[in-house]
């Protein structure tokens, strides 16, 4: 039964994306009006449990910020990065972005012996940890780094290789 709603939904969501014309292109406006709908709203933080369960499901990568109100560096990726048009834009469009307040949920803090705020992970499609990046990350260092890991140049080749390539 559950297997066969799952079918539905993904059947339907198909639809829906090629009906709207979701298909991408290759005008630089029209890419900037999709970046612009993908940032509006922010990025659409889940849960832990439900961000690892999509993840899964929609066999994409999971970005995972662990963050606490009183860290001021938190405060900083809140305020910078995590506003910025294209780091949002991208998070929601090829991640599934998760955050975990490390004092309210100290069980997946210490699963991932968090250490230290922010810090920020990256999860294969099936749930494995790829790394992590401790620290204040700047809107500049966060996109490049996402299309890193997003088109699995980690498998491949170091950061500062990738870069080169930019």
């Amino acid at each position: 039964m559950m297997k066969s709603k799952l079918m539905v939904w993904v059947l339907m969501s198909i639809f829906v994306f090629t009906a709207c014309g979701f298909a991408g292109s290759d005008d630089p406006e029209e890419s900037k009006q999709e970046m612009h709908v993908a940032a509006a709203d922010g990025i659409r933080w889940l849960d832990y449990d439900k961000g690892i369960s999509r993840g899964k499901s929609e066999d994409k990568k999971v970005f995972l910020n662990f963050y606490a109100d009183w860290c001021r560096y938190c405060t900083m990726m809140d305020q910078k990065t995590f506003q910025d048009k294209e780091v949002i834009a991208y998070l929601n469009q090829n991640f599934i972005p998760v955050r975990v307040d490390s004092d309210k949920n100290r069980k997946v803090s210490r699963e991932y012996n968090v250490q230290g705020l922010p810090v920020s992970w990256f999860i294969s499609e099936d749930g494995e940890n790829i790394g992590s990046q401790p620290g204040y990350i700047p809107p500049e260092m966060m996109l490049p780094l996402l299309k890193y890991i997003e088109t699995d140049s980690y498998k491949t080749m170091n950061f500062q290789k990738f870069q080169e390539g930019l």
